[in-house]
C-alpha cells in the first residue's frame, strides 16, 4: 500500500488523456468539430488535465466555480483551489457556440487539436477583479494581469477529453514526468516523505542549500522545473535542464535527487501560485513543497515571504502537501559558508548577493560567477548559453513561446 500523500481531493487520480481506441475515435471526431483556438497558458492547463496534475478538475471551470476560487479559493463543490483555471474566447466565436454543443481545443501557434470540450456555460467575467484577486494589482506591468486582460471576451466552461500532450515528451525525453510516473518511481525508491523544489531558474548555491536542507529531514528531493512559457529574459527549459543536472552530479548524493518538469506557463501569482504549485505537487505525491523567498513573484508587487503566510490563511485540511519555509539563503564570508537570515548573524556586506540582473550582465560579458554564488560547473552551461546570443538578444533574451510542443 502506497504511503505517499493521497491525490488532491482524497480520490485516484484522474488523467483526462484518452488512450487506445478511444483516443483514435475521438481525433476523429475531433477533426468534424468547430475549433476553439487556445492560449500557450490554457494548453499547459490542458495538458496538465491530461496527465492528472489537475486532479480532480474535469474540465475548465464554471462562473460559479470561478468566483468561488477568486473571492474564496474553493469551487463551487467545495473543493479547495487558488487560482481560476479557465478558458476564453472572443465574443464572435462564442455566440457560434450553442450550449451543450461540443468543440475542438486547438493549440494557437501549433494548430494541434489537444482536446474536446463539451460547453456547458458561457461567460463573461470581471478580468480587473480576478487580477485583484489572484495578483493583488491591476498593473499591466504584472505579466499575470496581461493574460488575464488580453484574454477573450467570455469564458467556455465543460468537461474535456484530453487528446494529446503536444511534444513535450519528444522535448524533454524522461525529465517530462506524469503523476503517475513520479509516485511509481517514489514508491520504487522507497521514498514516502518528499520535498519538492519549483524552479524556473537555473540552481546556484542558495538554491542548491534549500535542497539540501530538505534532503536532511526528507527521502528526496523533487527538483521539478517548468517546462511551458517564461517571461523574456529567463532561462530556457532545456539551459535549465542541463545546468541543474551537472549539479546534481557533481553536488548531490547519489539517488536524493530526481530532476523533472511539468508543462504549466508560469502565471507569476505569488502567494496564490504557492498554494497551486503545492495542489498539483501533491497530485506528483509531494509531502511537501519548499518555499523560500518571494516564491512565483515578480517586481514587488509581493512581499518576500509572503507565499510562506499565505500557508498559513487556509484550512488545515485544505491540502495534504505541507510548505516547508526556508529563510532567504546566501553565502557568507564570516561564516565561512551558506546561511540564511535565521542563522547569520552578520550585515549585507559580508553576504555574496547577486541580482538577477548583475547575473545575467556578467555573463552575457562571459566574466566568472563567484564560486560562493555559483558551482562552475553550472556557470559553463550558463556561460556557453550567453555565448550563443547575439548581442541585441544579450540586452533582452526573447524566448520563444512553446506551442503545443
Amino acid at each position: 500500500m502506497s504511503k505517499l500523500v493521497n491525490p488532491h481531493g482524497g480520490g485516484e487520480l484522474k488523467p483526462l488523456l484518452l488512450q487506445g481506441a478511444a483516443l483514435t475515435e475521438e481525433k476523429k471526431r475531433a477533426q468534424t468539430l468547430p475549433k476553439v483556438k487556445i492560449t500557450s497558458r490554457e494548453t499547459g492547463d490542458v495538458i496538465m488535465m491530461g496527465i492528472g496534475g489537475f486532479t480532480p478538475l474535469a474540465g475548465f471551470m464554471t462562473k460559479a466555480d470561478w468566483q468561488g476560487v477568486c473571492d474564496g479559493m474553493k469551487m463551487a463543490n467545495g473543493l479547495f483551489w487558488p487560482i481560476p483555471i479557465t478558458l476564453s474566447t472572443d465574443k464572435a466565436t462564442a455566440d457560434g457556440i450553442k450550449t451543450g454543443a461540443e468543440v475542438a481545443l486547438a493549440d494557437s501557434e501549433s494548430g494541434e487539436i489537444l482536446a474536446t470540450m463539451k460547453v456547458t456555460e458561457k461567460y463573461a467575467i470581471d478580468k480587473a477583479h480576478e487580477c485583484m484577486q489572484v495578483y493583488k494589482t491591476t498593473d499591466m506591468a504584472h505579466p499575470g494581469v496581461k493574460m488575464v486582460m488580453e484574454q477573450g471576451e467570455i469564458n467556455l466552461a465543460g468537461p474535456v477529453k484530453v487528446l494529446s500532450t503536444g511534444t513535450f515528451k519528444q522535448e524533454y525525453g524522461d525529465q517530462f514526468m506524469t503523476p503517475a510516473e513520479t509516485r511509481a518511481l517514489f514508491q520504487k525508491m522507497g521514498w514516502s516523505k518528499v520535498a519538492a523544489f519549483q524552479t524556473r531558474n537555473p540552481m546556484h548555491r542558495s538554491h542548491e542549500y534549500l535542497a539540501k536542507i530538505a534532503i536532511e529531514t526528507m527521502d528526496g528531493v523533487l527538483v521539478h522545473s517548468l517546462l511551458g512559457a517564461l517571461k523574456p529574459g529567463d532561462i530556457p527549459a532545456e539551459v535549465r535542464s542541463e545546468a541543474i543536472s551537472v549539479l546534481v552530479k557533481n553536488y548531490f548524493a547519489p539517488n536524493t535527487v530526481i530532476q523533472a518538469g511539468y508543462p504549466l506557463d508560469m502565471r507569476y501569482a505569488g502567494p496564490r501560485e504557492a498554494l497551486l504549485h503545492a495542489l498539483f505537487r501533491q497530485n506528483y505525491g509531494c509531502s511537501h513543497l519548499i518555499v523560500g523567498r518571494d516564491h512565483a513573484g515578480v517586481g514587488d508587487y509581493y512581499g518576500p515571504f509572503d507565499a510562506q503566510k499565505i500557508f498559513d490563511e487556509i484550512p488545515k485540511d485544505a491540502l495534504e502537501t505541507k510548505n516547508m519555509n526556508i529563510d532567504w539563503t546566501f553565502w557568507c564570508k564570516k561564516c565561512g559558508g551558506m546561511a540564511s537570515q535565521r542563522t547569520c548573524p552578520h550585515t549585507k556586506d559580508d553576504r555574496i548577493l547577486l541580482s538577477g540582473t548583475k547575473v545575467r550582465a556578467m555573463l552575457s560579458e562571459g566574466q566568472d560567477l563567484p564560486v560562493e554564488f555559483s558551482r562552475p560547473e553550472v556557470a559553463k552551461v550558463l556561460q556557453k548559453y550567453y555565448a550563443s546570443l547575439t548581442a541585441e538578444q544579450n540586452v533582452k533574451v526573447e524566448l520563444k513561446g512553446h506551442s503545443a510542443r
